[in-house]
């Protein structure tokens, strides 16, 4: 079952963060940062198979350096606390083949990110063993572009008006303004976009592979779904559980499942006693209307054979004799069944 798991962050120099040092984690490459005058090189990191950059057509064409690039985008940024890029992990579907994987993520940050004139960074994680955890990490940038390739300002001030359609002078003196974004990448409702847009183009590709599985990006709450989510671990918590040391974070994991388990049996259990209720019930239903039908022609069979017993008895009478013994015993049998219908 293909991993629904996908995580949406910020690079904040004020988390003392780095785009710089994100690039370089994620491609693997010696970077060298000139904001802290560090290099930033992950030597341990394994697993990385594909790194790419995708930019926009007004692009400066050194952008595609990822060392330019990020320095780029960390210089025109000058506040302590500056976002200075947004990081996305995606999960890949393990079920579709690996020379699929970089097409899939490609496409879908052309289709997202690209074509609105984000700068996109990706590249391809899988970890050993091959092909039970392939995942992206995607590195955008946060400034439009103008036709020249020079980055933007991320706001405009704007000026309050009255309703003539006049400047608000304010006490001080100043007018009366506020801030716009210039773009809107950092609007929340694109992170339902995006995660939607990741779900369908998935579901794309595992369909056109002839896989049954389809992914579903929707939390447990909203698809309607009674269970627990686990916390999301990390590569430091894997590597550590996986050499046998266990982590709070795993135990927490571990309990979470196991608590979910003990419900889902609960639920298969309650299901089973519904069924076998609702079995019962029909069941009960069969034998009652058997019983009724079975009442219903007992006292008409009583009956003929009271009046057949009643026929033997007079059959050496004259016919005459016969046919008042015969209207007598209607008359009797008649007057029975209006007393029964009456005492219920």
């Amino acid at each position: 079952m293909p991993c629904p798991h996908n995580e949406i962050s910020i690079v904040q120099r004020s988390q003392l963060q780095s785009a710089v040092a994100a690039a370089a984690y994620q491609s693997g490459e010696k970077l060298f940062c000139e904001y802290d005058q560090q290099v930033k090189h992950y030597s341990e990191k394994r697993g990385i198979v594909h790194n790419e950059i995708l930019f926009p057509a007004n692009a400066p064409p050194e952008y595609a350096d990822r060392n330019t690039l990020w320095n780029a985008a960390e210089a025109v940024e000058k506040q302590w606390n500056s976002q200075l890029a947004r990081r996305w992990v995606l999960t890949i579907p393990k079920e579709i083949p690996p020379d699929q994987y970089a097409v899939l993520v490609r496409e879908f940050c052309e289709q997202q990110f690209v074509s609105k004139g984000m700068i996109v960074d990706f590249a391809i994680h899988d970890p050993h063993p091959p092909g039970h955890n392939p995942h992206a990490h995607v590195l955008l940038t946060m400034r439009a572009m103008d036709e020249h390739g020079k980055w933007l300002p991320k706001s405009r001030k704007v000026y309050d008006l009255d309703e003539n359609g006049e400047r608000i002078k304010l006490p001080s003196g100043r007018w009366k303004s506020h801030k716009e974004n210039t773009v809107d990448w950092n609007d929340q409702k694109y992170c339902e976009i995006w995660r939607h847009e990741w779900e369908v183009i998935q579901n794309r590709y595992l369909e056109a592979n002839n896989r049954p599985e389809r992914v579903d990006l929707r939390s447990y709450a909203r698809q309607g779904l009674d269970i627990v989510p686990t916390v999301h671990e990390g590569a430091a918590v894997r590597q550590m559980e996986k050499r046998g040391i266990q982590t709070n974070i795993g135990n927490l994991n571990r309990e979470i499942k196991a608590a979910n388990s003990l419900m889902q049996s609960i639920r298969q259990l309650i299901h089973n006693l519904k069924g076998w209720i609702t079995e019962l019930g029909e069941k009960r239903k069969e034998l009652l209307a058997q019983k009724e039908a079975e009442e219903a022609t007992l006292l008409p069979n009583l009956l003929m054979k009271y009046m057949e017993i009643r026929k033997e008895e007079r059959k050496d009478w004259t016919r005459a004799g016969q046919n008042r013994g015969t209207s007598k015993d209607l008359k009797a049998v008649s007057e029975a069944l209006s007393y029964l219908r009456q005492k219920g």
